[in-house]
């Protein structure tokens, strides 16, 4: 698939289960563990979004780990 627009590759931002975030491109499956959030895009906004999204890249298996000691 290619952007309308410019022609450019199309990305879509993956993310696993434990919160880590990743740029995909649309064109290849998904791969396993991993699930698509969010539509199409270019990668520079791809990046953009999880720049905004993935403000803290400690696992998630990590964190809920840390929150069950500070309990």
């Amino acid at each position: 698939m290619t952007d309308e627009i410019d022609g450019a590759p199309r990305y879509r931002v993956v993310v696993n289960d434990e919160g880590q975030h990743s740029v995909w491109p649309v064109e290849r499956d998904v791969p396993a563990g991993w699930h698509p959030v969010g539509e199409p895009a270019s990668k520079q906004d791809c990046l953009s979004w999880i720049g905004l999204m993935w403000t803290d890249i400690t696992p998630l298996s990590v964190r809920r780990r840390l929150d069950r000691e500070s309990a």
